[in-house]
């Protein structure tokens, strides 16, 4: 007998037909199928019937087993993720072999086994989808609060709910635990009810509870309960409007009274109804309820535990770090802070929960770095350089150059500079002016004076150059010197002929006047003695100089 065996894609099933003398997947169970023949499996693809391709055999009517390797996929709808898997792409590899089996006519199973597992055939359980969840409900998988929905549970787990802190302001309508099984949950998903504190004291809603532990500590756990430290002092006050009458504390735990009644205070006798306990002891474990004149009640689980965390001192903590702690115990809280030049990196506090851990590691003290700095201007020259907090990096500028901004910037607490990088800018001189009658030469392009560049001067004819006939520019953007000025002068007239001049100079200035004397035996003409020469202001002589006569010829 021929077996027929055909090929469907079911997400990402490829389907094995086995008959009962042949298996391609190898040698084929005993066949436990009764005669008959099955109609087609139906099989799926994202919810819609697989029609086999034309020309391709349909008849299942010989087949006793189908086997396909699969992997499991989401009942929930498109889009949404699993809490058990982190990846549910198409392209994932089949993880698993299943099949159906043909028996008194009908398709049984599918039966699964892992493909690295134990070989055994079981039951596909579902996944329960966890939609859209109501408003002030926290539900936690696995001791770990759920942030997203649109997602599934497996198969055979449970999550816990409980309301929004503070505790006892709402109340769970509700069971606490929800188990899923084969894709149903055991029970609808609880709400969160307002209590008396949000609905104006309103007689129909159920009276808000608040906790207060004036000595002790306590905490609340991942359901919702109260977990007292022993010892503590305990208050739970129920806030209901004393003119609608007196409301009711009822408990389950062993011991078989507390004090009860109103709050002493102006105010709060008119509002709160308190029940107090003194140095908690485990037997005060158990369920307080308060009731209202209407018989709506809202509950608080207690549960007192000697729960301690690990001491702080016998953490591995950073050897930076510093602490301050009220101790280890149930709801106290360490306190952490680095020193200046680290910055903290994690909680900066940690409380104990009533798991025994704390509620996060200890954070790290981590170096204070400011970012690198990269000088790319070959005119900066950086000749200090630090990175770490109170540190500093320092600069000069290139020969020529000078610098704006700050000439050292220092890294700070929140990881800045205290000041931008500097930038150097070349120093040019300005030009100097030309004198009045002189001239200026200069060694470099016109207008531009770079430092080192010199300049010199130089005046007209019949003047002199007063100051220096030379100036360099400086690395403060300064000449040297001033700026040399040009004084007209007379020449050195020589000597008239059988005399002399005084003063004898190389030049005169304007306004000097000439004596002459003359020789022995000469003589100037009166009129010339009653008017010596004058150096004038255009640097020529009043007149030329007297000639000395002798007396013979006068």
């Amino acid at each position: 007998m021929s077996c027929k065996y055909e090929m469907f894609t079911v997400v990402v099933m490829v389907v094995v037909a086995t008959c009962a003398t042949t298996s391609i997947l190898g040698q084929p169970d005993k066949p436990t199928a009764d005669g008959g023949g099955c109609p087609s499996p139906g099989l799926t693809l994202n919810g819609t019937r697989v029609v086999p391709r034309s020309g391709m055999s349909s008849d299942f009517s010989t087949l006793s087993e189908v086997k396909f390797p699969a992997r499991l996929s989401s009942p929930s709808r498109k889009g949404s993720k699993s809490l058990a898997s982190s990846s549910s792409e198409e392209t994932e590899a089949p993880s698993r072999i299943c099949k159906i089996k043909c028996v008194s006519g009908q398709w049984v199973g599918p039966l699964c086994q892992e493909i690295n597992g134990d070989g055994r055939f079981q039951p596909i359980l579902k996944s329960c989808a966890l939609e859209e969840v109501p408003p002030n409900l926290i539900l936690s998988f696995k001791n770990r609060i759920i942030v997203e929905f649109n997602t599934t549970i497996p198969h055979n787990s449970t999550i816990s709910a409980r309301c929004q802190e503070p505790i006892g302001t709402y109340k769970l309508s509700g069971p606490p635990v929800l188990n899923c099984s084969n894709g149903v949950w055991s029970s609808p998903i609880p709400k969160c009810q307002p209590t008396t504190l949000f609905t104006n004291y309103s007689e129909n809603s159920p009276p808000t509870i608040l906790v207060r532990v004036p000595s002790g500590s306590a905490a609340v756990d991942q359901n919702g309960g109260l977990v007292v430290f022993p010892g503590s002092i305990l208050h739970l006050e129920c806030l209901h409007l004393r003119r609608h009458g007196d409301p009711e504390w009822t408990w389950t735990s062993e011991a078989e009274t507390y004090l009860t009644g109103w709050a002493i205070g102006n105010d709060e006798r008119n509002w709160k109804y308190r029940l107090s306990i003194y140095y908690v002891k485990q037997f005060d474990t158990g369920s307080y309820t308060c009731t209202n004149s209407r018989g709506i009640n809202n509950t608080i689980t207690l549960q007192v535990s000697d729960i301690h965390c690990k001491p702080v001192p016998s953490m591995n903590l950073n050897p930076h770090l510093n602490y301050r702690a009220s101790g280890h115990r149930l709801g106290q809280t360490t306190y952490f802070n680095c020193p200046p030049g680290f910055f903290l990196k994690g909680s900066a506090n940690i409380t104990c929960l009533p798991s025994g851990d704390w509620s996060n590691t200890p954070p790290d003290c981590i170096m204070v770095k400011c970012p690198p700095i990269s000088v790319d201007d070959s005119r900066l020259i950086m000749v200090e350089y630090n990175n770490t907090y109170g540190k500093r990096a320092a600069f000069k500028c290139a020969w020529g150059f000078q610098m704006s901004g700050v000439n050292s910037i220092e890294c700070l607490a929140d990881s800045t500079w205290s000041h931008r990088i500097p930038t150097c800018t070349e120093i040019l001189c300005p030009t100097p002016i030309v004198p009045l009658n002189g001239l200026l030469i200069e060694d470099s392009a016109p207008g531009r004076h770079v430092v080192g560049s010199m300049v010199q001067f130089s005046c007209g004819e019949k003047h002199q150059l007063i100051g220096k006939p030379s100036m360099v520019c400086t690395e403060n953007g300064t000449w040297s010197h001033s700026t040399p000025y040009c004084k007209a002068r007379c020449e050195y007239p020589g000597e008239p002929p059988n005399g002399r001049i005084i003063p004898l100079k190389f030049w005169y200035v304007p306004g000097d006047k000439l004596k002459i004397t003359c020789l022995s035996g000469y003589v100037l003409p009166l009129p010339l003695e009653a008017s010596p020469p004058v150096c004038l202001g255009n640097g020529t002589w009043s007149h030329t100089l007297p000639e000395c006569i002798q007396y013979t010829d006068v």
